[in-house]
């Protein structure tokens, strides 16, 4: 009777079990910070990161420094709020803008589609929000105080309401209307010329002229 070797148990493969690698921490704060912006998620961030780092690290000295200037630098100007880095901006100084005339937007990128249309030669507030409750911004978050002394200086003489038509844009303009008409101010919305729910940033210059041209007056509520 012949003899054979035993066989052999077959080695089990060991699931492989080490530290998870992590990014250094320096570059976590960098992807996390890039997540700031707006519609940047996750992925989007680490991929801007990995780019700066990896192939424009000139890009990212300048970056770095332009937002640190803008930081030190950037203010809100006294007359229409908006982003200068003068106490007034140099369209608030312009002596070829119709002071008679103010147009109340939401942003300052509303304010430069305005600008661009080429349709308005008056003077502006900006509002830097709009009223949302839910979000808990309210009044004094918009600066309404400051667009109430604005508009009774004695030199207004009618206040162009810009916002979106958004139902807060909406909202927005209803309330300013309100305040102003109880001060005998008059007040006009720009027309409908633009898509309901859209925004100014995002509208053609031709549309927004035409809304700008074919704005109406609003009245007190009954």
């Amino acid at each position: 009777m012949s003899s054979r070797p035993l066989a052999q148990p077959r080695a089990t493969a060991q699931p492989f079990v080490g530290c998870p690698m992590k990014n250094p921490s320096s570059l976590e704060e960098l992807i996390e910070s890039l997540r700031c912006l707006p519609g940047v998620g996750p992925k989007s961030a680490q991929r801007m990161a990995f780019h700066l780092l990896q192939r424009d690290h000139a890009g990212a000295a300048r970056l770095g420094q332009a937002l640190g200037r803008s930081l030190e630098r950037i203010k809100h100007c006294e007359r229409c709020n908006t982003f200068t880095e003068e106490d007034v901006c140099e369209l608030c100084r312009s002596p070829r803008r119709d002071a008679r005339l103010l147009c109340v937007v939401e942003t300052p990128a509303d304010m430069l589609m305005m600008e661009q249309a080429e349709c308005f030669q008056g003077l502006y507030f900006v509002l830097m929000g709009r009223l949302s409750p839910l979000d808990g911004v309210g009044p004094k978050d918009i600066h309404l105080d400051r667009l109430i002394k604005r508009a009774e200086d004695g030199v207004v003489r009618e206040v162009i309401v810009a916002t979106n038509f958004t139902m807060e844009g909406e909202a927005t303009a209803h309330y300013i209307a309100e305040l102003l008409l109880a001060r005998d101010i008059k007040v006009s919305r720009i027309a409908r010329g633009l898509p309901v729910g859209g925004e100014l940033e995002h509208v053609d210059s031709g549309t927004l002229a035409q809304a700008v041209i074919e704005r109406r007056s609003l009245q007190a509520a009954p």
